[in-house]
């Protein structure tokens, strides 16, 4: 179970200002873009999951992930999680022609997962590329150990940011996240809705 801490900045100001705050604390920024998966007739989605290729950095890595039993509240993200690199030009190979996501069960811990757990019999032969989106994503080794990401995710009709940091102890995480923020005059809410379910609605929310 991977437990975030998801506040939502309002607008490309705040996260300047942000960014300002934390750059004594900066490690590195990647540039991601994801692609998400479906069976064709709607398997995951249906039960709640999403299957994830996401490619850093001009493709120096590659990573397939499959997630399910989303949860979103005040600000706290709980979602089961998998996943596992493969070869870019194997999931710009599949990102192309689909049919190869099934083939990649024999090699792939995920797809195996995928098949079996999802289709029908233990099989699904199937699948469709759902699109996706692009998102720079700078990293921050902050206090208590805590890693920060500050995000600007870029979709086709419009730009979001959002701060997450993954924990064990989300309470404890959020009110020091809300104590540095308010510090720094850097305006937050709690996000309301994970960056696939903004880019299944294709909207930012208001």
């Amino acid at each position: 179970m991977e437990v975030e801490v998801k506040l939502r900045l309002p607008d490309a100001g705040a996260h300047q200002r942000l960014s300002d705050a934390l750059v004594p604390h900066h490690l590195r920024t990647h540039l991601q873009e994801n692609l998400f998966f479906d069976g064709a007739a709607g398997e995951l989605s249906s039960r709640f999951a999403v299957l994830r290729i996401r490619f850093y950095d001009a493709d120096s890595r590659c990573v397939i992930s499959l997630k399910a039993k989303a949860r979103l509240a005040g600000g706290v993200s709980r979602v089961e999680e998998d996943e596992e690199d493969i070869d870019p030009a194997l999931g710009r190979a599949c990102a192309a022609e689909t049919w190869r996501l099934a083939d990649l069960a024999g090699s792939s811990r995920i797809m195996r997962r995928v098949v079996e757990e999802f289709g029908s019999e233990g099989k699904m032969g199937s699948f469709v590329c759902l699109g996706g989106f692009r998102n720079v994503r700078a990293v921050y080794g902050w206090k208590e150990g805590l890693m920060l990401e500050l995000d600007e995710t870029q979709y086709d009709f419009g730009t979001s940011y959002e701060l997450e940091c993954e924990t064990i102890d989300p309470e404890r995480t959020k009110e020091l996240l809300e104590r540095f923020l308010k510090e720094n005059g850097v305006p937050y809410s709690y996000s309301e809705a994970s960056k696939f379910a903004v880019f299944r609605a294709g909207k930012l929310l208001p």
